[in-house]
C-alpha cells in the first residue's frame, strides 16, 4: 500500500511562487506525478518523475515552469511552480504507480495512487 500526503498549497499572487510536497510511504511504485484539476475542467497531467532514472515528462501547459523533483530516499516529491498565473489555479495532486516500461507518463488512468490534494490560487 502506498500513501501520498501532500502539502504547501495556498494563494499567490500571479507571478509569484509555489512548492509542493507530496510525502510518499510504502514501496509499490517508481513513477511519480502531479496532477491538477480546476472547477469544471478535466484532471490534467502537469509533471511526472520515474524514480531512479530521474526521468521527465511534463504537460504542454507548464513545461519546464514546474520543476518536478525528488529527494534524494525516492520518498519526498516536489513540484517548485514558478511563475504562477491566474490559470494555474487548482487543486493539485500527487499521484504514483509502478512501472516496468521505462516510461512514466501522465495519463490519470495509468496512476493507481492519489493523494487528497493541496489547493493553489493564483490571484492577478
Amino acid at each position: 500500500q502506498v500513501q501520498l500526503v501532500e502539502s504547501g498549497g495556498g494563494s499567490v499572487q500571479a507571478g509569484g511562487s509555489l512548492r509542493l510536497s507530496c510525502a510518499a510511504s510504502g514501496v509499490a511504485y517508481n513513477c511519480m506525478a502531479w496532477f491538477r484539476q480546476a472547477p469544471g475542467k478535466a484532471r490534467e497531467g502537469v509533471a511526472a518523475i520515474l524514480r531512479s532514472f530521474d526521468r521527465t515528462d511534463y504537460g504542454d501547459s507548464v513545461q519546464e515552469r514546474f520543476p518536478i523533483s525528488l529527494d534524494n530516499a525516492g520518498n519526498t516529491l516536489y513540484l517548485e511552480m514558478n511563475s504562477l498565473k491566474s490559470e494555474d489555479t487548482a487543486m493539485y495532486y500527487c499521484a504514483a504507480r509502478w512501472d516496468g516500461t521505462g516510461y512514466c507518463g501522465l495519463t490519470a488512468e495509468n496512476f493507481r495512487y492519489w493523494g487528497q490534494g493541496t489547493q493553489v490560487t493564483v490571484s492577478s
